[in-house]
């Protein structure tokens, strides 16, 4: 099973970064870095590159020019980033893509993804209605790519309700959160 943290703010601090992301390797064996605010993202790419050790596949966030030049695995692309499909896989690189109907997923397996995250699957703040476990086994079976459940996940339920319908395994940013980390 694919067990994808996506990094932010509330999961990722520079000043602890090697507890952390030691932290990350024992659950999780993917990591992408994300941080939408940060202004100093290429300089933090290059540190968080150079110490993510231990995870299968370690990605950048939307640059996947910014991937390639500092040899990350791959990179997670939004569901506006279509032309960069192409580009990113010319490149070398792994790419994963963000999705969140029916139509995105299938553009992106035929675009070339290697994977998909489908979301919200369950409640997530600021994200819109969760679609819910039917939608996202029908996600699953109409495309040949794996899926990786995406939304609100955080319970080991949830997870084994998201893999009983096919899904690879689940992404997440509030399953790894430190409040989370630190009750394990």
């Amino acid at each position: 099973m694919t067990v994808y943290a996506i990094t932010d703010s509330s999961t990722l601090d520079f000043t602890t970064l090697e507890d952390d992301l030691k932290h990350f390797a024992t659950q999780a064996n993917m990591i992408v870095y994300r941080d939408k605010a940060c202004k100093a993202y290429a300089q933090n790419a290059k540190i968080f590159l150079a110490h993510a050790k231990g995870f299968e596949k370690v990605l950048l966030h939307s640059d996947y020019l910014l991937a390639a030049k500092l040899q990350a695995d791959g990179v997670h692309l939004t569901s506006k980033q279509w032309d960069n499909i192409s580009k990113a896989k010319a490149l070398g690189l792994f790419v994963i893509v963000s999705t969140h109907t029916k139509d995105e997923a299938l553009k992106a397996e035929t675009l070339g993804a290697d994977m998909i995250t489908f979301s919200p699957v369950f409640d997530t703040p600021n994200k819109g209605k969760p679609v819910g476990i039917e939608v996202l086994s029908e996600i699953v079976s109409c495309v040949d790519i794996p899926v990786l459940a995406l939304g609100g996940i955080l319970t080991q339920d949830q997870i084994d309700s998201c893999v009983d319908v096919g899904a690879e395994g689940f992404a997440s940013i509030r399953y790894f959160e430190r409040k989370f980390l630190n009750s394990l």
